[in-house]
């Protein structure tokens, strides 16, 4: 029944063979890599930019301090070293001979502009939460740069990485989003909302200089007509946008390649748990067991997905388990196999047995109108009604679903996390008891004291192995908890013509592979 469900859900999209062939567009022969991306980025400006677009193609026009590696540790960036005397300090030296795209000298002035512009109001920052440890800030020259704390706060250099944060000039306000400047591999050429961003080579960047003239990003939301673009030669690349049908249809296509690799991104069901039934950890536990998520990951994404225990991905340093090593890494970390006779005892034994239909709770998931995710929200009602869980569907634009959500007024929902995901405090914000909105993401009201007491010491040490062990702990509990269910990573799938080459895609499937992508032959 499972099979003829899928094969129900998933109506192919249309075949692309037969199409015409565009002639290239005029962006990809003056020697722009054309990018299709689904929406335009809300703004440019590294310090307020929260969503994907805005804070990756961000990422490509202004340096922040510091890097993070595909382990998520953190590497030098304009900041070529730094040091902690004591809890509550922190010294930058920063990188000699970097300049702004207008020739501007990058020095200590513009990082402690850029971090007090976003704590004094110069601009209203989601990301000003971010700074508040911090209680005033000193350049003693100009390639030096001390921050005084008033609290220890082990976060603080994750959040100055880049796709969070970027160093602008001294003096910018809030006019940097229609124009940005900043000292990155690509500079700011124009923007048209709805239609594109376009960015040229920096080629006086201080470090590896772009192979390409540039870069287009071109807005098409319907993603028939990107998998068309791509088909026809008007655009070279497609990252995370297309779905794994389509995908499937445009590798048979000899002019356009696929590439696959782990990645970051989680798809996530979380469950609010301030109100029966879902209070009761058994129903939630039950709620897991329920789901096959192996056949999802299968039909909806052509495996091209991995099963997730944690918020966490599997190479962070933060991860249940050694990485590294040859074991399983989950080991000791309650998991969640489908297993719907188990869903039944703990739906038995929270009291809540089976009606005339079968039926044992009512539970409603509310979702946005993402094509994917409404797919998903069916399957999961048909595998959950196995368990005797009658799930109701209620679909709604992203903004009133979006608020709905934010406010509590769901029971379940479904999302992803891209990026926020990569740094270990991602616990603290979804899960401790004083980030319940409008303070923080735990809109499913989770409280747990020892949680809260975990968190907040991991957030007060500068030394990893011990903040190690307190996420590990926090994963522990929480798997057996189920506030939130962690249903799997999405691999990065990469479609390109095979005009660009050498495109080296990060785990979080940011836009940073155009700064090794080439032109095939050059």
């Amino acid at each position: 029944m499972r099979n003829r469900l899928f094969a129900v859900l998933l109506i192919a999209p249309m075949l692309l063979s037969g199409c015409h062939r565009a002639p290239t567009s005029s962006a990809t022969q003056s020697g722009n890599v054309v990018v299709l991306i689904e929406s335009s980025p809300n703004t440019l400006d590294p310090r307020i930019a929260t969503d994907a677009q805005g804070a990756r193609i961000s990422s490509l026009i202004f340096d922040s301090l510091v890097r993070k590696d595909d382990h998520f540790n953190l590497q030098p960036c304009l900041a070529t070293s730094w040091e902690q005397p004591d809890p509550l300090t922190i010294i930058f030296h920063l990188r000699s001979g970097v300049r702004f795209h207008d020739g501007r000298p990058l020095t200590s002035a513009d990082v402690a502009w850029t971090l007090n512009s976003m704590r004094d109001g110069t601009v209203i920052s989601a990301k000003t939460s971010h700074l508040n440890a911090i209680t005033n800030i000193e350049t003693p020259d100009a390639l030096t740069v001390v921050l005084h704390l008033h609290q220890p706060d082990a976060n603080l250099l994750w959040n100055l990485t880049d796709g969070l944060n970027g160093i602008v000039p001294a003096g910018s306000g809030r006019e940097l989003s229609s124009h940005p400047i900043g000292s990155g591999p690509f500079r700011f050429v124009s923007q048209a909302d709805d239609k594109d961003v376009v960015l040229a080579a920096n080629k006086e960047y201080w470090g590896a200089k772009p192979y390409v003239g540039g870069a287009v990003f071109a807005v098409v939301p319907d993603e028939t007509t990107r998998a068309l673009e791509l088909e026809k030669g008007s655009a070279d690349i497609a990252i995370n946008s297309l779905m794994a049908d389509t995908v499937n249809a445009l590798q048979q296509e000899p002019q356009l390649a696929v590439d696959i690799s782990p990645g970051t991104i989680l798809n996530y069901i979380n469950i609010n748990v301030s109100k029966p039934p879902l209070n009761d950890r058994r129903v939630r536990q039950a709620i897991a067991y329920s789901i096959d998520r192996s056949a999802i990951i299968h039909a909806l994404f052509r495996d091209r997905a991995v099963r997730a225990s944690s918020l966490l991905p599997p190479d962070h340093w933060a991860y249940f388990g050694d990485p590294k090593s040859s074991g399983n890494a989950n080991a000791g970390l309650v998991k969640y196999p489908h297993d719907v006779a188990r869903a039944r005892r703990l739906l038995d034994e929270a009291g809540y047995l089976p009606d005339a239909n079968g039926v044992r709770i009512h539970i409603t998931m509310k979702t946005s109108t993402d094509e994917t995710t409404r797919l998903l929200a069916a399957i999961l009602q048909q595998q959950m009604r196995e368990a005797g869980i009658e799930l109701s569907i209620r679909s709604y634009e992203f903004a009133t679903f979006f608020g709905d959500i934010t406010h509590g007024a769901f029971q379940l929902y479904a999302l992803r996390w891209i990026d926020s995901n990569e740094d270990p405090d991602i616990f603290r914000d979804t899960l401790a008891s004083s980030n319940i909105p409008p303070h923080g993401s735990n809109r499913g009201h989770y409280i747990n004291p020892k949680v809260d007491a975990l968190l907040a010491h991991a957030a007060s040490v500068s030394d990893q192995a011990s903040r190690r062990d307190d996420y590990i702990e926090v994963q522990k509990i929480v798997a057996e908890d189920v506030p939130e269910i962690n249903l799997w990573y999405l691999d990065n799938v990469l479609v390109h013509t095979r005009r660009v080459t050498g495109m080296e895609v990060s785990p979080s499937g940011s836009y940073d592979f155009l700064r090794t992508v080439k032109f095939s032959g050059k």
